[in-house]
């Protein structure tokens, strides 16, 4: 049995997962705002307690905002946590007493759904959540594409590609830049234009629900937001061709993306035919905790 974990900027979530995937206990609890202290022990806290149901030892894989830094290996990246700058994995594996398993949330999704989601048996996949945040992973063959400096499938943070001139210098991200896939692709970033553009404070699911009726300015806002997910993707199918693209998050749930996006991107792909996919996720909000299970397989437990 494996035990993921979902760390977040504002939730830890913990969940046992057997070895036919399915979850059999879970449990979430706040992250503590700003103290790094308190969040590692009501990490660990956490993981015992869900341990202790499961009745045996299990492996332990976490799922983290941002990922451990090569160089110095401490957590990096992760914004608005109390992470950045800590050797999270090692401490945590010194407090649980055994070796764990430590990935970028969004690896953590392509993982699940790569190994028994939406993506089985494709050997490259592209993961995006499209959230709070704007971020994505890649898994190669059943392995997660992690890189050289730990920031594969980065995708969030590259520029918006053939922007058009109202789409520059787009608005600041939080990563110090302008203009990033994810101040325009996020849920976040999607409201954010959309008021920008109309005056209206409306969330992604209001705008699409609103385009449906008929409303011409939530329409144009959601074939806006069509045309420039089919723009960001169409650079990742020229960069790494994947068989398959599977969208997370809240703004997944919008169901017309997974026709108009595929009929848009081939004007930007470098082929004359795209036999990639775009799908929802098999399994949503828990591919975080399952992925996280997963980076241990079968066969392999921690001492």
């Amino acid at each position: 049995m494996r035990i993921g974990v979902d760390v977040g900027g504002t939730k830890i979530e913990a969940a046992v997962m057997g070895a036919d995937g399915r979850l059999e206990a879970r449990k979430r609890v706040p992250t503590p705002v700003k103290d790094y202290p308190k969040a590692v022990e009501v990490i660990a806290s956490l993981v015992e307690e869900i341990e202790s149901q499961a009745g045996t030892r299990c492996s332990v894989g976490f799922g983290i905002p941002g990922t451990i830094s090569p160089a110095t290996q401490r957590v990096k990246n992760a914004y608005n946590s109390p992470f950045n700058g800590h050797p999270l994995d090692q401490d945590l594996a010194q407090r649980l007493k055994r070796p764990v398993r430590m990935t970028n949330d969004a690896n953590c999704f392509a993982l699940s759904e790569a190994t028994d989601g939406a993506a089985v048996g494709a050997a490259i996949v592209f993961g995006v959540i499209l959230g709070t945040g704007c971020g994505s992973g890649i898994v190669i063959n059943g392995k997660i594409l992690s890189g050289a400096n730990a920031i594969g499938g980065e995708w969030g943070h590259n520029p918006l590609p053939w922007a058009t001139p109202d789409e520059l210098p787009g608005l600041p991200c939080s990563c110090g830049l302008m203009g990033c896939i994810e101040t325009f692709l996020s849920g976040t970033g999607f409201a954010a234009h959309h008021k920008a553009d109309t005056g209206d404070a409306l969330t992604p699911r209001e705008i699409a629900a609103r385009a449906a009726t008929g409303d011409t300015a939530c329409e144009d806002s959601l074939s806006r937001y069509e045309s420039r997910l089919a723009r960001a993707l169409a650079s990742v199918i020229n960069v790494i061709d994947p068989d398959i693209i599977v969208l997370g998050g809240g703004v997944s749930n919008i169901e017309r993306l997974y026709d108009n996006v595929p009929k848009l991107w081939s004007q930007w792909v470098f082929s004359d035919r795209v036999d990639t996919k775009l799908v929802p996720p098999t399994y949503g909000d828990s591919s975080g905790v399952r992925g996280a299970a997963w980076l241990w397989p079968d066969g392999v437990q921690p001492s």
